[in-house]
This record gives C-alpha cells, sequence and structure tokens, in this order.
C-alpha cells in the first residue's frame, strides 16, 4: 500500500471531494452560523440529494455525504436558494474563517467577520493555500487556541483587537475597519515571502524556517494563551451545547435541533443552540458532559473513505469507556490525520493489511511507539494503550 495521498486542499460546495460513500460536499455557514431555515434546509437537502448524514468538521463546517456527481448541481441549486454558496470556487476556498461561537451582539465579531470575508471575496484577494485559513478569536476570553489557522484576530493587552500571525506572539493593532485588511497584508507577505511553494504551506511552519514578519506585525504584544478547558456539553449564558458521536449525525436531527432556535457550529464538533435551556429529547445527542465518547475522535474510516486501512469508528466505540478521564484518544484510517491534525495523548493509525501502530503525544504522521497492533488486540487488552513499556 502506498503512502496516503496529499490533496493539499480541504472540500468545499462547489468543489467536493470523492470519498467511499460518495462526494462529501462542505458547507461553510457565514459567521459561523445557521438560522433555522437554513439548517431546515440543509438537512432537507441532505436526504434529498446525499445519503442523509451530516458531518462537522473541526474546521466549524457543515458537510454532507454520500452526494451523487448527478445530483451536486441540484444540490448546489438549493443551497444557493438558502444563502450558502460563494461566487466562485476560488472565493470559497479563500473563505475558511472559524469564528469564536460565543460571540454577543454588540462585542464587534460578526462585523470583524462580515468585512473578512467581503475583503476574501475580492477577484484580487490572495491567492493562498487550500488549507490557508483565519480564526476570529476576539471575544472577551478567547476559545480558539488550539484551532488550526495560519491568521488569528484576537484581543490584546487593555483589550486591543490584534491581527497576528499563527506560530508568534505578537501583532498589529486594529480595528473593526482594518482588522481584515491587515489580515489580508499579512496573506500577501506570507505569500511574497514563500511561504507557499507548489501551492501548499502553513504560517506557523513559514516562520519556523526563518522567514520574519513584517515590523507592524511585531509591535503589540498578544496575550498569555493559557490552554482553555475543552468544551463539553451543556448549558451555556448563550444557549445550550450539543455534541455527536464522532461529529456525525443524521438529517433528521438536525431538522428538530432547528426548531429550538438558530444554531452555531463550532469547531469541536458541537453545535450552540441559540437561547435554548435545555437540549431535544432526541436520539443522537451527547448531552452528559461525562460522556465517554467525548475523548475520542475518528476520522471517517474504511470503507467510508477510500485511504482508510482500518474500521476506525468501531475500535474508537471499543475504547472510549477504558480511557482515563485526562485521555483523549484520535483513531485514524491513516497516516494523514485529517480528523485531528494535531497532537493527541494517544493516536492509533492504520496501516498497510489492518495493522495498527500506536503514537503518544503526537500526531498520525509521527513515529509510532507500539507498532503491528491489531483491534482484537487492543480491544482485549485496551491497557496496551498507556502501560509504560513500550516494543523496541
Amino acid at each position: 500500500m502506498s503512502d496516503p495521498v496529499i490533496k493539499g486542499w480541504c472540500p468545499g460546495a462547489l468543489r467536493p471531494m470523492m470519498s467511499g460513500d460518495g462526494l462529501v460536499v462542505r458547507i461553510r455557514p457565514r459567521g459561523g452560523r445557521l438560522t433555522p431555515e437554513q439548517a431546515k434546509g440543509i438537512a432537507a437537502l441532505s436526504a434529498q440529494y446525499g445519503n442523509g448524514l451530516i458531518d462537522l468538521s473541526a474546521r466549524a463546517n457543515v458537510q454532507l455525504r454520500g452526494v451523487t456527481e448527478d445530483a451536486h448541481g441540484p444540490l448546489i441549486e438549493g443551497l444557493a436558494a438558502l444563502g450558502l454558496i460563494d461566487e466562485t470556487t476560488e472565493a470559497e476556498s479563500r473563505r475558511n474563517i472559524v469564528v469564536t461561537p460565543y460571540w454577543q451582539d454588540g462585542d464587534g465579531v460578526q462585523e470583524v467577520v462580515r468585512s473578512l470575508a467581503k475583503a476574501l471575496g475580492q477577484p484580487d484577494a490572495p491567492q493562498t493555500p487550500g488549507k490557508f485559513g483565519y480564526v476570529v478569536d476576539c471575544g472577551n476570553q478567547p476559545v480558539l487556541s488550539e484551532t488550526s489557522a495560519d491568521i488569528r484576530i484576537e484581543r490584546g493587552p487593555g483589550g486591543v483587537l490584534l491581527v497576528r500571525p499563527d506560530g508568534v506572539g505578537s501583532g498589529a493593532e486594529a480595528t473593526q475597519q482594518t482588522a481584515a485588511r491587515l489580515a489580508l497584508r499579512l496573506a500577501e507577505w506570507f505569500l511574497e515571502t514563500g511561504g507557499a511553494p507548489d501551492g501548499r504551506g502553513r504560517m506557523a511552519a513559514h516562520l519556523a524556517r526563518g522567514a520574519r514578519q513584517p515590523k507592524l506585525f511585531t509591535e503589540i504584544p498578544a496575550l498569555p494563551r493559557a490552554s482553555a478547558p475543552a468544551p463539553v456539553p451543556g448549558p451555556l449564558p448563550l444557549g445550550y451545547l450539543v455534541g455527536f458521536e464522532f461529529g456525525q449525525m443524521a438529517a433528521e436531527t438536525l431538522s428538530v435541533l432547528a426548531e429550538s432556535g438558530a444554531l452555531r457550529i463550532t469547531p469541536w464538533r458541537m453545535i450552540l443552540i441559540e437561547g435554548a435551556k435545555q437540549a431535544p429529547a432526541i436520539p443522537g445527542l451527547i448531552t452528559d458532559p461525562a460522556d465517554p465518547m467525548l475523548r475520542v475522535t475518528a476520522c471517517t474510516g474504511a470503507p467510508g473513505c477510500p485511504q482508510a486501512l482500518i474500521a476506525t469508528r468501531p475500535l474508537a466505540r471499543a475504547l472510549c469507556a477504558s480511557l482515563a478521564p485526562a485521555d483523549r484518544l484520535h483513531v485514524s484510517g491513516c497516516a494523514k490525520g485529517c480528523a485531528h491534525p494535531a497532537p493527541s495523548a494517544l493516536t492509533l493509525v492504520g496501516r498497510a493489511g489492518g495493522a495498527i501502530d500506536l503514537i503518544r503525544n503526537g500526531t498520525a504522521a509521527d513515529t509510532p511507539s507500539r507498532t503491528g497492533l491489531s483491534p482484537a488486540t487492543l480491544t482485549a487488552t485496551p491497557a496496551l494503550l498507556t502501560e509504560t513499556q513500550d516494543a523496541p
């Protein structure tokens, strides 16, 4: 088996990606939010043109699965009628923005997001790589420090608005009116200084190779960012947060959720139901903050993904109850680690022939601590995940 194919881009709605169960059509909600009408419309389109399964991505997007090539055109027409389609494929690819789900009216977050989205939609916007993205985390409390991004818009000392490149501790002072312009200026610098050879590249890696950011982006220090507690389902001041096994739900579930209010899509594969005091009593929701399924992530796996070498989700389900509360497990069908590109305390990676490698405190692409494991062995002896003696 050859190494997994690294495409260097993410699916969109206009540019879907073929998977083992059909086309994956990714919708990027504007401002990180779906109105009830939009959510109900997406659910209906998923049932009509897809296989009725909807994924939440780590970039706070919504993915429809099982779409056939013949159904793609009518699906796009339906999404366009809901106001969810960009004018061009290029504009869609650039509008890769993750928004703090905890924004409030009057805090300026949505104004910054709209300005940034408009700037990225212009024909002369920087042609950044497909995985290049922005985080707007300028609420009163930062919550997206662990979310993958290349340019971050945050709060600095004294509440000043700050635009900074990922991977360094300083940025440029901004206002609601200038934040988008500064973010695009930083993206242009990234391209001009060779940050994306062959059309691929990320900001932090570019800086780690020795690139020196423009002086303007060194003038304001970023505030120290302690790791925020992992979000869990339950009531919040703005509504009710609900989770899903592996971030996947049935179309009917999304439709029922929309009856409770507008939905904010989070990068934690959860949904915040605006204004809700409790979760709807429907199957498929995780509402218990102690649910062991919150400790695991897993990609689609085989057979849903043609590059996956193992079935990931049955194994993750079998192991979740054995994990300590502080442990986090990611099960990846191959070395790409799409579902969780960041390091995890425990990562299982599928290999040729159905074998499994164990990686501790790393990503799916890192050197394993154990090799040659099997689903049966791990299920029978889950202590193998955490015992201290490693295989040679």
